[in-house]
């Protein structure tokens, strides 16, 4: 692929389409790694090889359009899918979170700034990516706890199905209408505090 000057390409394209869509775009990838540290990764990485919903990667992050990052992507993603419908396996994965999560938000996050030079991409991507997805990973923790205390663990794989569902709902949102991704984090954000809340509600002891 040819160099291209970004100054220009960032000039030409404008504000918009050189920092707010990516911003938005990858605001939108990283908060669904932290539910789901590999699908959006897999779906970003998708999109870009079959040129969907015009989704461009910077040219450092031309390999994860390889096959062979897109099998293991595929692999991880079926093998944490799998996992956190376990038991024990589910806290284990969400601990892990706490770290590989916000690293695959900023590594999500700062592959769509393509119209700016490496350095500030990454910058961007770690500004963005690094807190949505900690911030996620952290309300699915408390979800997960008040589920464990209520039900056992044995209501954990449904709250896994929703959570499975939330990532890659949030990932299309991304991609067909990134504007809308400050919506969605809100009412997902008050989807949870309702549900974490009423858990709470159902562990506290009732007055005689």
């Amino acid at each position: 692929m040819p160099d291209l000057d970004l100054s220009s390409v960032s000039a030409a394209a404008g504000p918009l389409q050189t920092w707010v869509l990516p911003a938005l775009l990858g605001l939108g990838l990283a908060s669904a790694t932290g539910l789901r540290t590999f699908l959006p990764l897999l779906m970003l990485a998708l999109a870009a090889r079959f040129e969907m919903f015009g989704v461009r990667l910077i040219d450092q992050m031309d390999w994860l359009v390889s096959w062979p990052a897109i099998a293991a992507l595929a692999t991880a993603t079926v093998a944490e899918f799998a996992g956190d419908k376990v038991p024990a396996i589910d806290h284990a994965l969400n601990a892990i979170g706490y770290v590989t999560r916000p690293v695959a938000g900023a590594v999500a996050a700062g592959s769509v700034f393509w119209g700016v030079d490496p350095a500030a991409a990454a910058i961007a991507g770690i500004i963005v990516g690094a807190p949505a997805a900690l911030a996620f990973n952290a309300a699915q923790t408390g979800v997960r706890v008040g589920s464990t205390a209520t039900t056992a663990g044995f209501g954990n794989p449904v709250v896994s199905v929703i959570e499975d569902f939330l990532a890659f709902v949030t990932v299309m949102v991304a991609f067909l209408a990134p504007i809308l991704i400050p919506i969605v984090m809100v009412v997902f954000a008050v989807l949870v505090f309702r549900l974490a809340r009423r858990i709470r509600d159902r562990n506290e002891p009732r007055p005689a």
